[in-house]
């Protein structure tokens, strides 16, 4: 609690300098708060915090600054007296981390400016094709359409019976009625969607799922308020192969992917190709 108001007192502080612009040469140096040897400043703490904010404002992120700045170097020296030297030594793993991020920030730099990520549909469908078994449903997934329209809407019958043809070139009417009354609708007639994402649209989702997909094709129910029309054109189950359509966005992730490591690959090897031409790599005996 103690040290909460003191921060609070600091912020406070840091506002009255910065509005009275501090007579000192530099007040940019004046001293905010010290842990040990290592003292924070008032120019490091309005760096942090930003310009044209309400007084309240900047008095809050002055007071979680300067708290995490003390927290943070209370743990460092706690960690400079507890760790051996040995355990201290970071030299090496900074040297590797910034080996790590340099080389990163080319790779990434060069795959923009020279790498044009293409998959064709004839690659997706051969490694749909090679790794089918990889593809297996976790869950089940349905194409047809959903409505949920409120009770007092008008020509519902109308609805029912163009949702129950299952024609195509009622989709337009559906969309045009759903336009003007529906509170939801939910049209995935040519692609598959997880049934636990239109289940969750119903006011009493289905428990079994299998059976109630198994022998239904048209079901409508109501919760008073609301009516819920939903359409089932296709469905698959859990354990079967997953339609290429439902993966292909995966499919293309994972080549582009492999193509972007590729490329990668191939550019090291041209590197060091390279570097064995021009002599820049000597193997000593």
């Amino acid at each position: 609690m103690l040290f909460g108001r003191k921060i609070w007192f600091l912020s406070i502080v840091l506002l009255t300098l910065i509005a009275c612009k501090s007579d000192k040469a530099d007040p940019g140096a004046e001293a905010i708060v010290t842990v040990g040897g290592e003292t924070l400043t008032l120019g490091e703490l309005m760096d942090a915090v930003p310009d044209n904010l309400a007084d309240q404002d900047s008095i809050a992120i002055a007071e979680d600054y300067i708290s995490r700045w003390v927290r943070t170097k209370l743990m460092l020296r706690q960690a400079e007296i507890n760790l051996s030297e040995e355990e201290k030594n970071v030299d090496k793993l900074l040297e590797e981390y910034r080996t790590s991020l340099l080389v990163h920030m080319y790779q990434q730099k060069i795959l923009e400016q020279k790498h044009s990520p293409l998959v064709t549909s004839r690659e997706i469908e051969d490694y749909y094709t090679q790794m089918k078994d990889n593809f297996n449903l976790q869950e089940s997934i349905i194409r047809g359409v959903f409505i949920k329209i409120p009770v007092e809407a008008p020509n519902q019958e109308l609805v029912k019976g163009w949702l129950k043809s299952n024609d195509d070139s009622n989709l337009v009417n559906i969309e045009a009625y759903a336009f003007q009354s529906a509170r939801t609708y939910e049209q995935f007639v040519e692609n598959w969607v997880p049934f636990s994402r239109i289940n969750a649209l119903l006011p009493e989702p289905m428990v079994n799922e299998d059976r109630f997909l198994r022998w239904t094709t048209f079901y409508e129910t109501t919760d008073g308020n609301y009516n819920y029309y939903l359409v089932i054109r296709e469905y698959m189950l859990p354990g079967t192969t997953a339609p290429l359509k439902y993966v292909e966005e995966r499919i293309k992730a994972i080549l582009l992917n492999k193509k972007r490591i590729e490329f990668i690959q191939q550019l090291a090897q041209d590197l060091y190709d390279e570097a064995i031409r021009e002599k820049i790599i000597t193997f000593n005996n």
